[in-house]
């Protein structure tokens, strides 16, 4: 448990000292673990002949865009503001999907996208006459095979009543309505191994299959752990061979967590400590506006030296800074007591934090570094000011 606990700190290895030079809350992103990530999903790129895209949805960071760039093939985006940011920033592939295009967002699409996957057969339809003067895009339907691998609702897209994809009986009853697509697409998966893809697929095949001879590419979607140390890569490289000797198919996989999995850190100062009925610790920074997932899956973060509830000698509650009740980190236990000025690190916080934040209440989004573990270097990227709250207003 313990090496698997300091696996989620990325490598970032910085002295008390320097630590303390750092504008808090703060999150810090180790490009050469990144880097480590990226050589592991080319390697797939290369060994199963697929295609890795970056989705933005899980990471976005696009001040290492070079480096991302030098490993995948192209970017997934869910927007126009998405799209954009991939098209100008990343370049490579550029892949479009949303629950639902208005006629503003198409005409920008058009423009950016490579390839764009429709929700329903009715959008298809909706924008077809549009995609007639753009040859150069190809488009898919999304499927939901209906099929569920995760156990949180809230990210399982197979799940009962869902809005994201295209039954099969629905399919069944507008083929018609989607003559001219050239690909499909299903994302069913949320931080598994490569047997929950493989047991998806074939659910997709046994549904979908009739149309695979009237297609060229199939996406895979997310939710694939591939740089996670007990993925099983191999096997991965396996299923994406055996599926592409039986159809022909080009396939693209867009994990969003994958890429920067393990690569970052937040880093926050403690501000108050004070005693009601349990010991409390309030942060400078903010489960809500920092690291929702804390709240929404819910996720527990690992904070180093720290470890659960009442193991070590000294339990605190962890508050974060916004005036939400159920504002809260969880309950840790620490070697020492905490004080006023003690720093915390919450290992994990590259993905799924930074495309997330909020200003609610007014906080400063958390400034960003980049480390670089060879040369033992960590630069300020950005740092948030008053501008950058007041511009997201009017």
């Amino acid at each position: 448990m313990a090496s698997r606990r300091m696996e989620q700190f990325g490598g970032i290895n910085l002295s008390e000292e320097e630590l303390a030079k750092l504008k808090t809350p703060c999150y810090i992103v180790n490009e050469t673990q990144l880097e480590s990530n990226l050589k592991l999903l080319n390697k797939v790129q290369t060994q199963a002949d697929c295609k890795i895209l970056l989705a933005f949805k899980g990471f976005a960071m696009w001040s290492l865009a070079p480096l991302i760039r030098n490993y995948l093939s192209g970017t997934s985006a869910s927007s126009v503001n998405e799209a954009r940011l991939g098209r100008e920033e990343f370049g490579g592939e550029l892949h479009v999907y949303a629950p639902a295009f208005s006629d503003s967002d198409m005409a920008e699409h058009v423009k950016l996208a490579n390839h764009i996957v429709f929700n329903s057969p009715a959008q298809y339809k909706r924008f077809k006459s549009l995609l007639n003067k753009h040859n150069h895009i190809q488009t898919a339907i999304r499927l939901n095979p209906e099929h569920s691998e995760t156990d949180t609702p809230i990210y399982d897209p197979s799940g009962k009543y869902s809005r994201l994809g295209t039954s099969h009986s629905n399919l069944i009853a507008q083929l018609d309505d989607i003559n001219g697509i050239t690909g499909l697409h299903f994302h069913n998966l949320c931080e598994l191994n490569a047997d929950a893809l493989e047991r998806t697929l074939s659910v997709v095949e046994e549904k979908f299959s009739f149309l695979f001879k009237k297609i060229t590419w199939i996406n895979f979607g997310g939710g694939h752990h591939i740089t996670r140390p007990d993925y099983d890569v191999e096997h991965l490289i396996r299923i994406i061979k055996d599926f592409k000797s039986k159809y022909n198919l080009e396939v693209y996989l867009e994990p969003g967590e994958a890429i920067a999995l393990n690569t970052g850190v937040l880093v926050s100062t403690i501000e108050d400590v004070f005693y009601n009925d349990i010991n409390i610790a309030i942060l400078d920074t903010s489960a809500t506006a920092h690291m929702p997932d804390v709240l929404e899956m819910p996720y527990r973060p690992y904070i180093l030296n720290a470890d659960e509830p009442d193991i070590k000698p000294n339990t605190y509650r962890l508050g974060g800074v916004t005036c939400l009740a159920g504002d809260v980190i969880g309950d840790y236990s620490f070697d020492q007591k905490l004080n006023v000025g003690d720093r915390l690190i919450f290992g994990d916080m590259a993905h799924y934090t930074m495309v997330k934040n909020s200003t609610f209440n007014g906080i400063s989004l958390p400034s960003i570094y980049i480390y670089n573990q060879e040369c033992n270097t960590c630069s300020l990227v950005k740092h948030f000011t008053y501008q950058d709250y007041k511009g997201r207003l009017s």
